[in-house]
């Protein structure tokens, strides 16, 4: 036996919830992704478990533009943007994508999660400070770890401690602070004025990542920046399509010279293949429909104002949410497992968030919302989700 063999052969933790009946992942989906799904078993499904909030992921018009480009580029371009992987639609998205920001420029990587992990050690080296909130994405995570810049965090929203953080460091040494826009398991939002106002006290540059905001906060669907008016006073704005988009990919926009930098630096951008044609003429096309169709992202917020007042009144705890991500807090990691299970059962699509995702203490399941739901559906799954909670005795009755 190997190494590799010899040193993993006792993992067997996600077998010990497969034999319990209650393993909640990798569930297979045999229907686009939409407000309801069909598993493997012909089930019809709602689903709450998508991060699809504008819900054009079955949109006719994103789909024709996929096939379109797929018929007039092929199926990938076989290198990364650096040489031979660079299409007139990615160029055009990006100066789409720039545009919608109010930035000078943006760059699109082939996923999400490779802008955070590559922007981030790309821009700050030896010397130089990262500060983060203690609740960032795991894409956050990994960028500042493969940063040779000296890493820092402060607790989740706390500007006091922020500026016990920042107010130690030295004035000229150059500072990122890079923060969600909207937490994307908890939906709470960055305190972005206030960090506004403490980059500019100590010298910073602030780096906000919009996978959750983009599509459902600001005008048009800008993000949380533009929501809170703060745009100008932001480096560099992060999004995703794989989310309100519509597709898979990410980018990154700012000034023409940081991004300039960044396109002749960033490994994950440089040493990755291109996004395909279909996902990039997919997002440009979602993107269209999130600029022209504002009744889109009203709708999203009146089913979410919805939601939100249901479940505060049948006595779920959903914390300090403010976005179509609602958690409803289980605090008991054998009782989240349970509980997506039983709401599976049931005919609801939620997803559990445990550890290292969130505290020991702090287990929930996600309960997301598209743009496409109807209050019908989120009353459907309220009055499911109330029976099984009571059942658990996790809510009153």
């Amino acid at each position: 036996m190997g190494q590799l063999q010899e040193r993993y052969k006792n993992y067997r933790e996600p077998q010990k919830f497969m034999k319990a009946g209650v393993y909640p992942y990798f569930r297979e989906i045999t229907s686009k992704q939409s407000t309801e799904v069909t598993d493997i078993d012909g089930h019809k499904i709602l689903m709450f478990g998508s991060n699809a909030y504008t819900g054009l992921t079955n949109d006719q018009r994103v789909i024709d533009a996929a096939h379109r480009a797929l018929d007039k580029y092929g199926s990938g371009c076989a290198g990364s943007r650096f040489l031979n992987g660079t299409l007139d639609i990615h160029v055009q998205l990006e100066k789409e994508l720039a545009a919608f920001e109010h930035k000078d420029d943006a760059l699109c990587f082939s996923m999400g999660f490779a802008v955070n992990a590559g922007v981030i050690p790309a821009v700050v080296g030896r010397g130089d400070y990262i500060i983060c909130d203690d609740r960032d994405h795991a894409s956050i995570v990994d960028g500042r770890r493969l940063s040779f810049a000296t890493s820092l965090h402060y607790k989740h929203n706390d500007m006091e401690d922020l500026d016990r953080v920042l107010k130690k460091l030295p004035h000229e040494a150059v500072k990122l602070i890079v923060v969600d826009g909207v937490f994307s398991m908890e939906g709470d939002l960055a305190k972005l004025p206030e960090i506004v106002e403490l980059k500019k006290k100590y010298n910073c540059s602030l780096m906000v990542d919009e996978a959750h905001g983009l599509g459902v906060f600001g005008k048009q669907g800008r993000g949380v920046c533009d929501y809170f008016g703060v745009t100008d006073d932001v480096d560099l704005i992060m999004g995703t399509f794989s989310k309100s988009l519509a597709s898979v990919g990410g980018f990154i926009a700012g000034d023409k010279d940081t991004i300039n930098y960044i396109r002749h630096n960033c490994r994950t951008y440089i040493f990755s293949a291109s996004d395909t044609p279909a996902a990039t003429a997919a997002a440009m096309e979602a993107l269209h429909i999130i600029e022209n169709e504002p009744e889109r992202q009203q709708h999203l917020w009146d089913v979410t104002k919805y939601a939100l007042k249901r479940f505060r009144e049948e006595g779920f705890e959903i914390g300090d949410t403010e976005s179509p991500i609602i958690p409803l807090y289980v605090r008991d990691i054998n009782k989240t497992f349970l509980v997506t299970k039983l709401a599976y059962d049931a005919g609801v699509f939620i997803n559990p968030v445990i550890p290292p995702a969130c505290a020991p203490q702090d287990t929930l399941v996600r309960f997301a919302l598209m743009a496409t739901h109807t209050e019908e559906q989120v009353e459907e799954g309220v009055q499911r989700l109330k029976k099984i909670f009571v059942e658990q005795g996790i809510i009153k009755k």
